[in-house]
């Protein structure tokens, strides 16, 4: 006779694999799709094909929580992008999109303005695009709830970038087993997402968005970060030291289309 595996340890087996199918499905992930534009023309165009084609046709694929932010107005910075953040739950989700959205005639119908654009009226100058994978101490997205006008608003985008494979995963651990999340978590930054950049023409890189009622608010959160005594343990850590090579730092506000 064949050796059968015993029942209790069959039963555990199966456990394993269906909590660790369950962890590795937990994580979301998200595409941030970045439109630069050169004008007001194009500004419009961009801004109707997303708020009457692709948003609803998102939608109506199951795609919800999906944020479109523009820059603050700042007289130092040029505001000519859209940033349009869109969670999927697989990566097959993500990978169907376009064939969906070819298929979609009501998509086709509402955003033909945009899609058979000719060369000389473009709607934009170029989109680039990341794709990213949710932190563990966050696999989520939280759409935020921070209220107020929502050019008030201050969505904060940020980027850092490591010099090394090796060094930037020790800046992963210090957000996630650090306690860098939960620091952020406990002074109410509202944030949207953490998440580790898994293409995209910045790397090694993660990304994450926080969220502030106005920029007295965002001001004021950030004071309290950087006094904290948290912040003051692990930001001095051997292990943590020079782990980012590069920050960008985007402040934006949610379109009126936004979901959040």
């Amino acid at each position: 006779m064949k050796n059968k595996t015993p029942l209790p340890m069959l039963v555990l087996l199966i456990a394993l694999i269906t909590n660790f199918s369950s962890f590795a499905q937990e994580k979301e992930y998200y595409e941030l799709k970045t439109y630069t534009i050169k004008n007001e023309a194009q500004e419009h165009m961009v801004d109707d094909y997303l708020k009457n084609a692709y948003l609803p046709a998102l939608k109506r694929m199951g795609i919800e929580n999906i944020g479109v932010f523009k820059v603050r107005p700042d007289k130092f910075k040029v505001s000519d992008k859209i940033y349009v953040l869109i969670p999927f739950q697989s990566l097959v989700e993500f990978d169907k999109l376009e064939a969906m959205l070819a298929v979609d005639k009501t998509h086709l119908s509402a955003g033909a303005e945009y899609i058979h654009a000719t060369h000389d009226k473009k709607p934009f100058e170029r989109i680039s695009s990341v794709l990213l994978r949710a932190f563990p101490d966050m696999p989520k997205m939280k759409p935020s709830k921070v209220e107020g006008s929502r050019t008030d608003r201050v969505y904060e985008l940020r980027s850092y970038e490591g010099p090394t494979e090796a060094m930037y995963r020790r800046k992963v651990d210090m957000f996630n087993e650090g306690g860098e999340v939960e620091l952020f978590d406990s002074l109410g930054f509202n944030a949207v997402f953490y998440a580790d950049v898994i293409s995209g023409d910045k790397m090694p890189n993660l990304m994450y968005m926080t969220t502030f009622t106005n920029m007295e608010k965002r001001n004021a959160l950030w004071k309290d970060f950087v006094d904290s005594d948290k912040w003051k343990e692990i930001s001095v850590m051997d292990k943590y030291l020079n782990t980012v090579s590069h920050a960008d730092i985007h402040l934006l506000y949610p379109t009126a289309y936004s979901d959040y």
